[in-house]
């Protein structure tokens, strides 16, 4: 039976890096949110960001179930960020029968802050698609991360 690999952390902590490795690793299908609100709304979604963010999930969710199906592996490339998200997942696919693990790629705030700008150099330079985090979406993704607990199923990527 396929599996499933779940990316937690911060906004720009290397959970995209982190992804491809465990793509190229496992044979898997990326799944992103993120991939996909770019593609649709070129980071103009505006006040309904967030509604379209969680229409992504809802969507990614039932389509990793047809992919795990065809026996092959996925990884989900978004951040669960509160632990009621990590265990939703968790009851999602344990439910189901589905082998699941996530991956929290901890990091330090001084390495958070080198990698949000290279990132944000990186988007105004157009070389990559990604979403400009500006000091607004930084403080609102350090407000809402929880980071998890060491007794949540989760294995932890220092980096």
């Amino acid at each position: 039976m396929a599996k499933i690999y779940m990316m937690c952390g911060r906004i720009c902590s290397g959970k995209s890096t982190y992804a491809e490795r465990l793509r190229r690793e496992h044979r898997a299908v990326t799944l992103s949110v993120d991939e996909i609100t770019l593609a649709l709304f070129d980071g103009d979604a505006g006040d309904k960001h967030d509604e379209y963010v969680e229409r992504a999930e809802s969507y990614l969710y039932a389509k990793s179930l047809e992919i795990v199906e065809c026996g092959i592996n996925v990884v989900l490339d978004w951040g669960f960020w509160t632990k009621a998200e990590r265990d939703y997942a968790r009851e999602f696919y344990g439910s189901r029968g589905i082998d699941h693990e996530f991956f929290y790629i901890d990091i330090t705030d001084t390495e958070w802050k080198k990698r949000i700008a290279k990132r944000n150099a990186a988007v105004t330079e157009g070389s990559i698609s990604a979403y400009f985090v500006d000091e607004g979406l930084a403080e609102k993704f350090r407000r809402m991360f929880e980071p998890p607990s060491p007794d949540e199923e989760i294995t932890f990527i220092n980096v």
